[in-house]
C-alpha cells in the first residue's frame, strides 16, 4: 500500500495537527495533575468538524472518508493520546453503531448532535465479569409495554461521566449470544454514573463504572433487531480496534521523535548518544517497527473504507501498534535515562498511557486468537 494522501486529507492533518500543537498541548498539564476531562477541547473539535469526520452530511457530519478520521486520531494522540481516545471511543463504537445499525428515526435525531459534538458518544459493553468473554453479559432489559427495562451494570466506560448517549447491551435472552443494543440517553431514570476509574495513565479521559437501576429505555432506542446486539458489538469493536491502533501509532511515534531529539542533543563522553551504536540501534528498531505498525494500521483503514471485511487485519493493526506504542516508550525512557523517569520530560506520560493499548478494545491475546482463527479457516 503506498501511503499517498489526498490533498484534502493532507489539509485535514495540517489542521489536527496546529490544533493539537496549539490548544491539546496547553491543556495537557492541567489534565495530568487534576485528571481533568477536557470539555473545552471536545467543544473545540466539535467547531473543527472533528466529531463527526466519517459521518455523512445528511446526517450532520463532515462526510469524509475513514483514512482522514484515523489520521486524525494517530495525529492527535503524538500530542494528547487521551484527547485522541475521546474522540475514538465518541466516533468508532459511540456514533457508528447508529449510523450502520440505527433506523432513519434513530439516525435523524441522534447523529446530527453526535456529529457536530453537541452530544458524546460512549459505549456500556463491558462488565465486572464481562470482558473479552462479552457473550457472558449480565446485564439484563426486560420488555414492559413501551419500554425496556435495564439492571446490571457495566465498567471501565470512556467518555462515561461526560457522555450524552451510551450505545448499551443487554441480555434479553437465555442464549449466550441473546443480546440486543440501546441508545440509552444521560437523563434516562435509573441511570447512574459511577465511581471514575484512578488510571495509570489517560489522565483527562474519563472511565467510570454504570449502574442501570430499573433504567427506563423507550422502546424507539432498541438499536436494530432484538437479539441482535452482540452482533452489533463485534462489528463495531472492529472499526474501534483501528482506531486503538491509530492511538497507539500516535504514541509510538511520539516517543520515537523524542528518542532522535533528545539522542542527537545529549552529549556523553565528549560526543552525542546518538554516536554510540547502542542508542543508534535502538532508534533504528523503533523506526521500522513504527513504520511497520503505519502501514497494518492504514491498510486496515483502507479496506473499511473500501467494505472489505478485515477482521484479521484489524486485529493484527491494533496488535502490532500497541506493541509498538509500548515497545518506543520504554526504549524512550532508556534513551533519556534518568530523565525519563521524571515528570519532567513526556516520557514517563507516553509509557502510562501506552499500555493500556494493549489490553482495551480486545486485549492482545484476544487479537492473537483472532487471527490464528483467520489463518485456520480461511
Amino acid at each position: 500500500m503506498a501511503m499517498n494522501f489526498t490533498e484534502e486529507q493532507n489539509m485535514l492533518r495540517k489542521m489536527v495537527r496546529d490544533f493539537a500543537h496549539n490548544e491539546v498541548e496547553a491543556a495537557i498539564e492541567r489534565m495530568e495533575k487534576e485528571d481533568r476531562f477536557p470539555i473545552e477541547l471536545v467543544s473545540r473539535m466539535g467547531e473543527l468538524g472533528l466529531m463527526g469526520i466519517p459521518i455523512p452530511e445528511q446526517y450532520g457530519g463532515a462526510g469524509m472518508d475513514f483514512i482522514s478520521y484515523i489520521s486524525t486520531i494517530h495525529e492527535l494522540s503524538k500530542v494528547s493520546a487521551a484527547v485522541g481516545v475521546i474522540l475514538s471511543v465518541h466516533t468508532s463504537v459511540g456514533t457508528n453503531p447508529i449510523l450502520y445499525a440505527g433506523n432513519e428515526e434513530q439516525k435523524n435525531r441522534f447523529l446530527p448532535n453526535l456529529a457536530s459534538g453537541e452530544f458524546l458518544g460512549a459505549f456500556a459493553l463491558t462488565e465486572p465479569s464481562a470482558g473479552s468473554d462479552a457473550g457472558s453479559l449480565k446485564t439484563t432489559a426486560k420488555k414492559a409495554g413501551d419500554t425496556y427495562i435495564l439492571n446490571g451494570s457495566k465498567a471501565f466506560i470512556t467518555n462515561g461521566s461526560a457522555a450524552d448517549t451510551y450505545i448499551t447491551f443487554a441480555r434479553t435472552g437465555e442464549g449466550y449470544k441473546d443480546i440486543s443494543a440501546f441508545i440509552v440517553e444521560k437523563d434516562s431514570p435509573g441511570l447512574i454514573i459511577g465511581k471514575k476509574e484512578k488510571k495509570m495513565g489517560l489522565h483527562g479521559s474519563s472511565t467510570v463504572q454504570l449502574t442501570f437501576d430499573q433504567c427506563a429505555v423507550p422502546k424507539e432506542n432498541l438499536l436494530g433487531e432484538e437479539g441482535k446486539g452482540f452482533q452489533i458489538a463485534m462489528d463495531n469493536l472492529n472499526i474501534g480496534r483501528i482506531g486503538i491502533a491509530a492511538q497507539a501509532l500516535g504514541i509510538a511515534e511520539a516517543a520515537l521523535e523524542l528518542a532522535v531529539a533528545y539522542a542527537k542533543e545529549r552529549k556523553q563522553f565528549g560526543k552525542p548518544i546518538a554516536n554510540n551504536q547502542g542508542i543508534s540501534f535502538k532508534l533504528a528498531d523503533m523506526a521500522t517497527a513504527f513504520e511497520s505498525a503505519k502501514l497494518l494500521t492504514y491498510h486496515a483503514a483502507e479496506l473499511i473504507q473500501k467494505g472489505i471485511s478485515c477482521g484479521k487485519e484489524t486485529s493484527m493493526a491494533k496488535m502490532m501498534a500497541s506493541k509498538t506504542a509500548m515497545n518506543n516508550a520504554i526504549e524512550a525512557i532508556q534513551i533519556f535515562g534518568g530523565y525519563g523517569y521524571t515528570e519532567e520530560y513526556p516520557a514517563e506520560r507516553l509509557f502510562r498511557d501506552a499500555k493500556v493499548t494493549e489490553i482495551y478494545e480486545g486485549t492482545n491475546e484476544i487479537q492473537h486468537i483472532v487471527i490464528a482463527k483467520h489463518l485456520l479457516n480461511d
